[in-house]
């Protein structure tokens, strides 16, 4: 298995296809919600970051998500994309709330550190929020910070979403 686009690795079954294969057969029929963390956006963020495409693979998925985004959209899918932002700050805060113990220690690995030590790495790859926010599927940046604003932005938006469907 190689390394996907997220924390999920790559299949070879995936590698032997074009990229958004693996998440055409994850998108729900009608009547029904799929929920996707992070997903093909790993390609011009986290793939992009850790060198794990190259620089032509993660600019042209930028147009290749915009028209997957579009052919979703028109087809009949409600899409709703957050962008969660928090501080470097609060992180290191939840970070160590997390890693001394308690329900949340499960959430706290290695990795996680490993990645906030690039947290200036990331920042420009975060260019995907403006390139790939469309009439069509437009991100919602949400205040992380205080986590009931947080809840109440994301919950007031997939209300306002589902009114607005046809």
């Amino acid at each position: 298995m190689r390394p996907g686009p997220s924390s999920t690795p790559q299949t070879d079954e995936e590698a032997a296809r074009p990229y958004l294969w693996r998440f055409w057969r994850h998108i729900p029929g009608h009547g029904r919600v799929a929920i996707f963390d992070r997903s093909w956006y790993g390609r011009v963020l986290v793939e992009r970051v850790e060198g794990l495409c190259g620089e032509e693979a993660w600019r042209r998925a930028y147009g290749e998500f915009n028209a997957f985004e579009a052919d979703l959209v028109t087809n009949g899918i409600l899409s709703v994309k957050f962008w969660l932002q928090i501080g470097k700050v609060e992180q290191l805060r939840r970070f160590r709330e997390r890693q001394r113990g308690g329900f949340k220690h499960f959430k706290i690995t290695p990795e996680d550190w490993r990645n906030r030590k690039r947290w200036d790495e990331y920042q420009p790859a975060a260019e995907m929020i403006d390139r790939m926010s469309t009439d069509l599927a437009p991100w919602t940046l949400v205040e992380a910070e205080d986590k009931l604003l947080e809840r109440i932005k994301v919950l007031k938006t997939i209300r306002r979403t589902f009114e607005a469907a046809p």
